[in-house]
């Protein structure tokens, strides 16, 4: 049998991180660039012996509903297949009733959390976002409101011309309760200028989240990568998270999200040179393993993405750091454009059987990590009223329905106050 060979360095690394010390970005990149089945293989045990040691064999998961309200955005980022032109035919705009409804029915079935997430359409209310907290907390007190990535609060905070602060501030007296810690992919604004030239800098990023974290909204943190990054971006991206994650205590979890190609503009229309067809199985292995290396003290958790990866990847992800398979979704319209075939539905049972297969025992969360329920094999099989749904686009809709069918046809939202 052939011995196993590891880099001294790689190993060296490895051992740190067992140890209990702190890696630092340059020893991160050092490991996400091993190449080699071994390699990749020594740092995913690596990070699965710390996933033991800080979480167990707990793996997590949320019964959730994604609402992408609108897809007309004023921005126009080459990564995102999502967004359209208000002038154009396929963009539309949910109105707050049809978003209630939504979210009854996803709390009717037994969700504990919405997502909303959208573009950003033109002319928008400053206020929209927070008189649609209010109106769903009206009608659904007990709903946990994930809503508005820290673009949006950016651009709410804008229109409403008021500081950030005191915008978070007016969410939080409505209701509101975490930020998705999206719109980041990589926080590096050379990178930015290249794939999203106008969006919200790292600098704007940093503020809304700490901002949001000094006022006790809790957020989720993300990267996308895959695409026109290197590794030492990787690395430093993770390095930031984790240095606001020492200050403030805010992030609830870090999710990777890889780049998707296949209907994105930089890659299909080749408006980016060098732009890559999204991450490797060895990247997507290596950023989750890591992520555990280097944030787990930090992190405790560390997410799986079904949606990007796949329900069988993502269940393997289990094996390389991850200890979340985040939410059932229902509706999931931004990876969906973009030309991932996993977006719609994974019922709780069957993310149950992916847990239990996989050698761990799962868990019911709430958005904030609390324990709803931790299943024994026994009642891993109940069912729920999820579970019965056969056809979810035909029950739930897809985004394909909502940008050909005229129904919600985008028109500039009324101005409220």
């Amino acid at each position: 049998m052939e011995a196993i060979v590891i880099a001294d360095e790689v190993r060296r690394i490895i051992d740190r991180s067992l140890s209990g010390d702190e890696l630092s970005a340059g020893e991160a990149e050092v490991l996400c660039s091993a190449e080699g089945d071994e390699q990749v293989t020594a740092i995913a045990s690596a990070a699965d012996e710390l996933r033991n040691r800080h979480v167990g064999t707990d793996v997590t998961y949320v019964i959730n509903r994604n609402v992408n309200f609108t897809n007309v955005c004023i921005k126009h980022c080459t990564f995102c297949a999502f967004s359209r032109d208000h002038r154009q035919e396929e963009g539309y705009f949910l109105p707050t009733e049809e978003i209630v409804r939504r979210a009854r029915e996803a709390w009717d079935l037994g969700a504990t959390e919405v997502c909303i997430q959208a573009g950003l359409p033109p002319k928008l209310d400053g206020w929209f976002y927070v008189d649609l907290v209010r109106t769903l907390k009206k009608e659904l007190p007990g709903l946990h409101l994930h809503a508005f990535s820290p673009e949006e609060i950016l651009y709410g905070a804008t229109r409403a011309s008021v500081s950030i602060r005191e915008y978070l501030i007016a969410l939080k007296e409505a209701g509101h309760d975490t930020l998705p810690g999206t719109s980041a992919e990589i926080l590096d604004d050379a990178v930015r200028n290249v794939i999203s030239r106008g969006r919200i800098t790292t600098a704007q990023w940093i503020e809304v989240i700490t901002q949001a974290h000094e006022l006790g909204i809790r957020t989720t943190s993300t990267i996308m990568y895959g695409h026109v990054e290197t590794y030492a971006h990787w690395t430093a991206h993770m390095a930031l998270l984790r240095d606001i994650q020492k200050r403030t205590g805010g992030f609830t979890e870090f999710v990777p999200l890889s780049f998707i190609h296949q209907e994105a503009p930089m890659h299909q229309k080749k408006l980016v040179p060098g732009v890559r067809d999204g991450a490797t199985r060895d990247e997507v292995v290596k950023m989750h393993a890591v992520a555990r290396l280097m944030l787990g003290a930090t992190f405790r958790n560390i997410q799986a993405s079904w949606v990007k990866e796949g329900p069988r990847m993502a269940q393997f992800l289990l094996s390389c750091g991850a200890n979340d398979l985040g939410g059932t979704l229902i509706n999931e319209s931004i990876s969906t454009s973009a030309g991932s075939s996993y977006g719609q539905l994974v019922p709780p049972r069957e993310l149950r059987r992916l847990i239990r297969a996989a050698g761990r025992v799962p868990v019911q969360r709430t958005s904030t990590y609390a324990t709803v329920q931790r299943f024994s094999a026994e009642e891993d099989a109940e069912t729920s009223a999820l579970d019965a749904i056969e056809d979810a686009e035909a029950r739930f809709g897809s985004y394909r329905r909502l940008t050909m069918a005229g129904d919600f046809r985008f028109l500039p939202p009324p101005q409220t106050s």
